[in-house]
């Protein structure tokens, strides 16, 4: 997944573009965006909250008259007597907004990297907001290191394509699945198993979590939410990418470990038991023998602790 897990999840305000007939309400504008998001719990709309209470310190934010978030497309809020719609493109143009005076902006910050959301006010599009989320200073490296290891990786992520894009191409990310709503999530791991594939999960949110379920492997952030981390079947301990790359050598010398001993196993009492059997060995020899072959086998694997998991 891409928000919290590639990037940071510190979404910040960077831009907002107003359009022609509300070039001189800019800040009457971010007024109604952070009064219409206030009590949504989604980090765009955290974002937009916490960016206009930096520009505007002292402001009063009430709650709106009327609230309804729609999961992965946006909210409509009723304030002021103002109809206010915030979401993305595909959400505005559902709801009979037209939208193409501001597609310059959003194509232009989609192509920086930034999610862009777009915002109405009584049916007219009224600006559009650039929210910007740093990747994870390892992301690239661990990408890196899972295609190294024979991994072929995919992003999900329910921006849109191209700012998906953008920050798969900072990562090194080939394949990708945007425009994917919170319920499809699982849908699309399941694409990916039917096709053939033995896929493993990495997710830190609530909208993760059946995904997580979903995937042969599911993988959580230690630094993400309570229910991802209860979906999945491993947590990582931090929130650093290149984990994954170490639970998956670490599984792998913990299969040839088991596979050794069981090797080892088998063979000493292949040996053993038809020697004992024909009177050549004495109970005392046998069973000293037996203890030895379990010490052999803790032994090898004590050797895990010193796999190099770097």
């Amino acid at each position: 997944d891409k928000t919290g897990t590639i990037t940071r999840g510190e979404l910040e305000v960077t831009n907002i573009v107003a359009a022609e007939q509300f070039a001189e309400q800019e800040e009457k504008l971010l007024e109604w965006a952070a009064m219409a998001e206030k009590l949504s719990e989604h980090p765009v709309a955290e974002a937009i909250v916490q960016g206009v209470f930096k520009r505007f310190p002292g402001l009063e934010i009430t709650d709106p008259r009327e609230f309804k978030a729609v999961p992965g497309k946006g909210v409509k809020a009723v304030l002021e007597e103002r109809a206010i719609l915030i979401g993305s493109r595909r959400y505005l143009q559902e709801q009979g907004v037209e939208v193409e005076p501001l597609l310059p902006a959003v194509e232009k910050l989609e192509t920086e990297g930034k999610t862009t959301v777009l915002m109405s006010v009584d049916g007219v599009v009224a600006a559009a907001i650039g929210v910007a989320d740093t990747v994870k200073e390892h992301a690239a490296i661990a990408i890196k290191e899972l295609k190294r290891l024979g991994v072929e990786v995919w992003m999900i992520t329910g921006d849109n394509r191209r700012t998906a894009a953008a920050i798969a191409r900072q990562v090194g990310i080939e394949h990708l699945l945007a425009e994917v709503l919170p319920e499809e999530k699982a849908d699309q791991v399941k694409m990916l198993h039917d096709q053939g594939r033995v896929v493993a999960m990495v997710g830190d949110g609530i909208n993760d979590a059946p995904a997580l379920a979903t995937a042969d492997v599911g993988i959580a952030m230690g630094t993400g939410t309570d229910i991802a981390m209860e979906a999945a079947d491993i947590t990582l301990m931090r929130g650093d990418l290149r984990a994954i790359a170490t639970a998956i050598r670490l599984s792998k010398a913990t299969m040839r470990n088991i596979k050794q001993n069981l090797f080892w196993a088998f063979f000493y009492n292949m040996v053993g038991l038809p020697v004992a059997a024909a009177g050549f060995l004495s109970p005392v020899v046998a069973g000293g023998a037996m203890a030895l072959s379990s010490v052999t086998v803790v032994s090898n694997a004590l050797r895990l602790k010193r796999v190099r998991l770097t």
